[in-house]
């Protein structure tokens, strides 16, 4: 058996036998494009969760199969199967939301979730603690918001990322656009969704269904973009499958430099797994990326590792068949070559707190959610100031790449009515430079690959770092953090300046050196270390930072050069 894929403008067999591939390859050639028995799974009111095979299709839905895992060792005690819930993601090209959406994901959160929104590090929203009787409830409310969890997850493009705040420029609008455009065109064309979700019915007599970009068996893992805008470099591009990084030639965008072969995801032990930063291969124009991005796709549907889902990334792929024959293929699919990579600058990979300047008048806060979890605790009434705010506001939200939230185009009248809200629910607070530089993944207890406490952990790991750089001096210097709870790098650590992944409970991998802005990947500092090990090892290097640093030089700069990663 084989499979057949198709690329744009050609057909171009690719033979790969199922029984040597990896099984995923043959549930998603067998699925009927992507439907399986995920609908009967549904109805079936014996179990909480789906068959092994629907959890994979799922995915594909956005959504995981997860449990509580507080909850599993006292239900294996009394014999009962796991807490099982869903985690719904939604689709969000570029983190743009309207007040009115933010309304309605608020209120399925509280209906049908577990009464939090979290903010992600792919500029977009997930709802936890989902049960399996309300998920066609909670993606019908997404539909009525005009919001969708289509292609959120799975073997195929992920939600596509873009610089925040669009409007300081008309070149961030341009961007934003061109965005959504790659977004949609990338999606998945089953009705499978619809059907399963929407009780939309098949049409008789209709043509059978293609799915001309991706072809049945779709990509052999997940694809990631992100399009940057310099100076910032919010979106952290170079981690990323495929990159576009705006040019500009006065006012006006002049194209993108296309980056490709980023990705965070390792295994530990597995040393022919880790982290790549992408390569800048070329310029393209502002009509041109779409194309760009479905060629490039394609190249990795074709030539992507299927038998090995630990190898089977786009970075993968062109250490395996090198960077020149990869520009040589997407040459020879085009049509056309690509011109000479322009110049650019990125200075950081941050947020900008508080209130600032945009186009016409308006104005846009910045607002610090710490490791983007919207919620109502310890007398900051987020998620009720949110809410509030939502139903004044007559702007946007937008979400950022670091899990903050910016409440956009704040017309000159309504400010005062926003900062009166942000007053009175306890979100007007300053925090140290350093917590508003630190971004986590969720981890425990709903993530099924976490080794270790990352969202709930981080928080009380930044207070000890606090009282160091507090002693020393460093209360302004930011010191890029990350934490994820297992290797594979959901929070993108390992661009950090220090970041820390997770080996079991308490137990962290400790990386030191990456890039203020991305540019850079960190290394190994030391292996499975507890708390009190990681203040000792790395409260001196950063009192030494303090007292040797060289003017401007940031941390991750001063450990190169101190000779701690030697």
């Amino acid at each position: 058996m084989t499979t057949t894929s198709k690329s744009l403008g050609r057909s171009r067999d690719v033979t790969q036998p199922l029984d040597k591939l990896h099984p995923n390859e043959t549930i998603k050639a067998e699925s009927n494009l992507l439907r399986g028995t995920i609908a009967q799974g549904l109805e079936d009111p014996i179990t909480g969760g789906i068959s092994a095979d629907d959890q994979q299709l799922l995915k594909f839905h956005g959504s995981y199969q997860q449990d509580d895992r507080d909850l599993r060792d006292e239900r294996r005690r009394q014999k009962l199967e796991p807490a099982y819930q869903f985690m719904a993601r939604v689709r969000l090209a570029g983190g743009v939301c309207q007040p009115w959406q933010w309304l309605k994901l608020d209120e399925l959160a509280c209906r049908y979730g577990n009464g939090t929104l979290r903010l992600t590090t792919r500029q977009t929203f997930q709802f936890h603690g989902v049960i399996k009787k309300d998920m066609k409830r909670t993606i019908q409310g997404l539909d009525a918001a005009l919001l969708d969890t289509i292609a959120a997850c799975g073997d195929v493009n992920r939600g596509v990322m873009c610089a925040t705040n669009p409007d300081f420029s008309a070149v961030h609008g341009t961007v934003y656009e061109l965005a959504k455009q790659v977004s949609d065109h990338l999606l998945p064309k089953t009705r499978a969704y619809h059907e399963i979700w929407l009780d939309e019915k098949p049409v008789a007599g209709s043509p059978a269904e293609e799915e001309p970009i991706y072809g049945r068996t779709y990509l052999p893992r997940k694809f990631k973009i992100a399009f940057a805008v310099p100076p910032s470099n919010d979106v952290d591009v170079y981690a990323h499958d495929l990159g576009f990084i705006a040019i500009r030639e006065g006012d006006d965008l002049a194209g993108f430099n296309v980056t490709v072969g980023g990705g965070m995801g390792r295994t530990d032990n597995e040393p022919n797994t880790y982290p790549r930063l992408a390569d800048v291969i070329g310029f393209c124009r502002p009509e041109q990326v779409v194309e760009v991005a479905e060629q490039i796709v394609g190249i990795q549907r074709d030539f992507g590792d299927r038998a090995d889902r630990k190898r089977a990334r786009f970075k993968y792929t062109i250490d395996e068949r090198g960077l020149d024959w990869f520009k040589a293929e997407l040459t020879q699919r085009l049509g056309w070559s690509l011109d000479e990579a322009r110049p650019f600058r990125f200075d950081t990979n941050g947020d900008r707190y508080g209130w600032t300047e945009g186009l016409g008048g308006a104005s846009h806060y910045t607002l610090f959610i710490e490791n983007g979890r919207v919620q109502d605790v310890d007398g900051i009434l987020l998620m009720t100031g949110l809410r509030e705010i939502a139903r004044v506001h007559a702007g946007e939200f937008r979400l950022t790449p670091n899990q903050n939230l910016i409440i956009a185009n704040v017309a000159a009248d309504k400010r005062p009515d926003i900062e009166a809200l942000l007053k009175t629910h306890g979100l007007d607070g300053t925090q140290s430079v350093l917590r508003r530089a630190a971004i986590a993944c969720v981890a425990l207890p709903t993530c099924g690959l976490a080794m270790a406490e990352s969202e709930r952990y981080l928080p009380h790991l930044i207070t000890r770092f606090e009282e160091i750089v507090a002693e020393c001096g460093l209360e302004d210097e930011p010191i890029t953090i990350r934490m994820s709870g297992c290797p594979n790098g959901c929070s993108r650590p390992y661009v950090a300046e220090i970041a820390f992944t997770g080996r079991a409970p308490g137990k962290y991998n400790v990386y030191l050196g990456g890039g203020f802005h991305g540019q850079r990947l960190n290394t190994l500092f030391r292996e499975n270390i507890g708390e009190e090990t990681i203040i000792e090892e790395l409260g001196p290097i950063i009192r030494r930072y303090a007292a040797e640093r060289t003017a401007g030089e940031r941390f991750g700069d001063f450990v190169m050069r101190a000779g701690y990663l030697d």
